[in-house]
């Protein structure tokens, strides 16, 4: 009788030892019955929950094609911990009239494979589950429940019992900045594609050593994936959003969302990287792109893709109703005059010149000096409520710093006083951590000064209005600036006029614009050409937004 060897160990926390222990068992009960050894098969570091083994594959090959007479393992649940797969291996092995014998139960028999079967996959549900709950209370204490998030680093720490730390993080800067600046550059309207391929160019390693690309950056909104949606970057840890539930065909694991009441949530302000601000644009922007691209229940890819031109997707015919896009090479023209023939409005006009005359009439109209006061006036309201938030905060800051080094100092002198239990130096471990956090914040605070207001803001304001079209053409401002353009215009309509087609804008901007107009004016001249500003249905301009 050629017997052949089966012999499994599960994670990589196992020795490889355990492969030549089972393999030595086995082999004793081969010459005990005389038989002789073919081969032994091997899998290390695999779950006895997949069939997609290695040597477990093999196995069943070498079966088919008469290459042993008998298999031997040290137990049943060395071949399987499933009840499908151990049935299977059963009902082969039977076809080909090989015999299964292990050390734990002799013979396998029908019997064998119900109740191993049944006891293998209680087994595996019970591992699970305590597996589970070990990782909540881990999480349930601020802690990792695995894996490394980029931006952070593991800190491994000796106990007083000698054992080692787990779950325990602490920020890393450098990769801190890059989180950072990922968050600025979205909320600046750059997409993830371009944020990815920037970081590439300069050389920064992603997460896992791996290159940057588009998915790792924005990733998934619902299950929380992506640097844009890890909520621990806020200091909001967020555990068991999703499980994972093998596919009977792969092996594979699928994930499948939980729902928010199974979730575990746990505050660890300490390893917050980006501020609320920033995290509400970003979150602000991906809701108005996933508005954008699904209507009334129906997917829109097409409005996903990123304006190619500053004004792309706004420009609407004044006769029809219907889109003016590009015609030949750099013109605009009516899609519906030239697609349909539904339109007569037959009249064109460059790209580069609506541009122009567009941005040129801004440049005039935002110069007007009631717009001017409108901008210092609110400049100097976001400046001093900023400046009494940071005064608040700050003062805040050195009171509970103050209170937490008494404290530090009532646990040193207790210990002096030789009044010691082992939970004070926890207790002072979170306390010098608190510390630490606060003396960072407050360096900070005391390193960077409020700034004085500029003595001319209006002056300011001009120079920047001055250089709108110098920032369309910069390309380290060109999306912000496109982005926030067209976020206060709903639509650009060009209108025929004579042998020409004149302009109206509609939307906040152009309700904006009309602050700086008399009341009954509609009308202003802009490169010789009329430009009407209209503020739109419903629109009334209350603040100031540019």
């Amino acid at each position: 009788m050629r017997a052949a060897i089966y012999a499994r160990y599960s994670t990589d926390l196992q020795s490889d030892a355990s492969i030549e222990d089972q393999r030595r068992l086995c082999l004793r009960l081969i010459r005990g019955n005389g038989w002789t050894e073919a081969q032994t098969y091997a899998d290390r570091g695999l779950s006895g929950s997949s069939h997609l083994r290695p040597a477990y594959q093999r196995l069943l090959e070498d079966a088919g094609r008469n290459r042993f007479d008998v298999v031997v393992a040290e137990g049943l649940d060395r071949i399987s911990r499933d009840q499908e797969h151990i049935a299977s291996f059963f009902k082969q092995m039977r076809f080909q009239d090989i015999p299964i014998v292990t050390i734990a139960e002799g013979e396998i028999s029908e019997l064998h494979i119900g109740l191993k079967g049944t006891m293998s996959s209680l087994f595996l549900k019970d591992l699970a589950q305590k597996t589970h709950r070990g990782l909540e209370g881990r999480v349930r204490k601020g802690k990792s429940a695995g894996g490394v998030t980029f931006g952070y680093d593991v800190v491994r720490e000796f106990l007083p019992g000698g054992e080692m730390t787990t779950g325990e993080r602490v920020i890393n800067e450098g990769q801190a900045a890059i989180v950072r600046r990922i968050f600025q550059e979205f909320s600046e309207g750059h997409s993830p594609r371009a944020i990815a391929g920037r970081l590439n160019d300069d050389g920064i390693v992603g997460p896992r050593g791996a290159s940057w690309g588009a998915s790792t950056i924005y990733g998934n909104w619902r299950r929380g994936t992506g640097i844009l949606n890890n909520e621990l970057y806020i200091g909001r840890l967020v555990w068991n959003r999703q499980r994972f539930i093998k596919a009977p065909a792969t092996g594979k694991r699928q994930a499948r969302m939980n729902d928010p009441e199974a979730w575990v949530i746990e505050d660890v302000p300490e390893l917050r990287i980006v501020s609320d601000d920033l995290w509400t644009k970003v979150k602000v922007r991906q809701e108005a792109a996933r508005s954008d691209v699904i209507r009334d229940g129906l997917a829109r890819p097409e409005r996903a893709h990123r304006p190619k031109h500053l004004f792309s997707g706004l420009l609407v015919c004044g006769c029809c109703g219907g889109g003016y896009t590009i015609v030949g090479k750099a013109h605009y023209g009516c899609a519906n005059a030239r697609n349909k023939g539904t339109c007569n409005n037959r009249l064109t006009i460059r790209r580069d010149a609506l541009e122009t005359r567009v941005l040129s009439g801004l440049k005039d109209q935002l110069l007007h000096p009631d717009l001017i006061a409108e901008f210092v006036s609110a400049y100097q309201a976001e400046y001093n409520r900023l400046a009494s938030e940071a005064t608040r905060d700050k003062a805040k800051s050195e009171e509970e710093l103050a209170k937490i080094v008494r404290k530090i100092d009532s646990i040193v002198e207790a210990i002096t006083e030789g009044m010691f239990h082992p939970s004070m130096k926890a207790k002072m471990d979170e306390l010098e951590r608190s510390k630490t956090t606060l003396e960072l914040e407050l360096a900070h605070v005391r390193s960077n000064p409020p700034v004085l207001l500029h003595p001319g803001l209006s002056d300011l304001y001009r120079e920047k209005v001055a250089d709108l079209t110098a920032a369309l053409n910069e390309p380290s401002t060109k999306t912000a600036a496109s982005t926030h353009i067209r976020s206060l215009l709903s639509e650009v309509r060009l209108i025929p006029n004579g042998s020409g087609l004149m302009i109206e804008l509609v939307g906040e901007l152009a309700g904006l614009l009309a602050l700086g107009q008399e009341k009954t004016a509609s009308e202003a001249v802009a490169s010789g050409r009329s430009v009407t500003l209209v503020a739109g249905v419903g629109f009334e301009p209350t603040t100031f937004r540019l």
